[in-house]
C-alpha cells in the first residue's frame, strides 16, 4: 500500500487504506508473550511508551470472549485518557481480537502469536472504519509501537530469565 516503517525489529506497514499491520519476532515462548498481553500486572509494565512519560493509572482486563478491558493513562484521574473495548475472540497462546470503543473511529485489533523454535512471531493487525481514522493513528503507531515492543522485549527477557 505504501507507508512502511521498520527499526530493524518491528515493522509497521499500511496494507490498505484501512488496515495497519505491525510485526515483530520476540525471543520468548508464546505462552510468556501471551501472558504479557493478557495479565494486567504485566501489560501495564510495557504498554505505555516511556518517551511519552504518561503513567498507566489503571488496567482492567477480563480476557475472555465477550469480556472487556479498560486502560486509563494520565497524571491523575481528572486528566486521564481512557481506552476500552471488548474481546471478540480469545484463543489462549494463539489469538486475541478486541474492539477499541473509545471513539467511533476505533479499530478492531487482532493479535496473532506464532511459535517459532522457542521464539514468538507476533502480528498485530488493526482495521479502521475509514482511511482518515487510519491516517490519524498511523503516525503514533509508527513511532509508538517499536518503542512499546522494545519495552515488551525487556520485560520478556526478565520473565524468561526468572523461569
Amino acid at each position: 500500500m505504501g507507508n512502511r516503517a521498520s527499526n530493524g525489529l518491528t515493522t509497521v506497514e499500511r496494507k490498505s487504506s484501512k488496515e495497519l499491520v505491525v510485526t515483530r519476532l520476540f525471543s520468548a515462548p508464546v505462552r510468556v508473550v501471551f501472558d504479557a498481553w493478557t495479565k494486567p500486572e504485566l501489560f501495564k509494565l510495557w504498554w505505555a511508551p516511556r518517551s511519552h512519560d504518561i503513567p498507566i493509572l489503571s488496567c482492567e482486563m477480563d480476557v475472555r470472549t465477550g469480556g472487556g478491558y479498560r486502560i486509563a493513562f494520565g497524571r491523575d484521574a481528572a486528566s486521564a485518557m481512557t481506552f476500552f473495548g471488548r474481546y471478540l475472540e480469545v484463543v489462549p497462546s494463539s489469538r486475541l481480537v478486541w474492539t477499541n470503543d473509545e471513539s467511533e473511529e476505533g479499530a478492531v485489533t487482532t493479535v496473532t502469536f506464532v511459535a517459532l523454535e522457542g521464539n514468538t512471531r507476533l502480528v498485530l493487525q488493526e482495521v479502521y472504519p475509514s482511511k482518515e481514522a487510519l491516517d490519524e493513528s498511523f503516525v503514533g503507531m509508527e513511532g509508538g509501537m517499536p518503542e512499546q515492543f522494545e519495552q515488551l522485549d525487556e520485560l520478556l527477557a526478565s520473565l524468561t530469565t526468572n523461569t
